[in-house]
């Protein structure tokens, strides 16, 4: 079993009116290739205007449908259908929405020293764009006069 695996994270990103954008595909594989992250599982969960939910693996697509992505690792085989329809019950209707899960293989070598030196995790949040932005244009402001 390989232990230098890095801090593992999982996203749900909805898209009103079932609109995904295939710019995504390219920004993901890029991170892939670059060997920032590796992509542990993908999936997508759909709920129709009557409230229907339909959950699609990446392994269960095609080429065409999937944009690719699944060239880029051993995708698949850890989000099961009760994940899948936890995710789908937060989308209103006529609303879809991606389930990635990802290794941040960038902290491998840090994730295992840290574990060979007997460090613990104490706290790990991600501070939304939002309030780092604000962050920002304050600092700006301040900074100016």
């Amino acid at each position: 079993m390989n232990t230098d695996i890095g801090p593992v994270e999982y996203i749900v990103l909805a898209f009103p009116g079932n609109r995904f954008k295939g710019e995504i595909v390219p920004a993901l594989a890029e991170l892939v290739d670059n060997e920032t992250i590796r992509i542990i599982d993908l999936a997508f969960v759909r709920k129709d205007a009557d409230g229907s939910i339909t959950t699609v693996e990446l392994d269960d697509m095609g080429e065409d449908e999937a944009g690719g992505i699944g060239q880029h690792g051993d995708v698949g085989g850890l989000l099961n259908e009760e994940d899948l329809l936890r995710a789908a019950e937060s989308l209103e209707p006529n609303n879809s929405a991606a389930v990635l899960v990802w290794e941040n293989a960038w902290a491998a070598r840090f994730a295992q020293a840290v574990r060979n030196a007997d460090g613990i995790v104490l706290e790990n949040q991600r501070i939304p764009y939002e309030l780092v932005q604000a962050a920002v244009e304050f600092a700006a402001a301040n900074n100016e006069g």
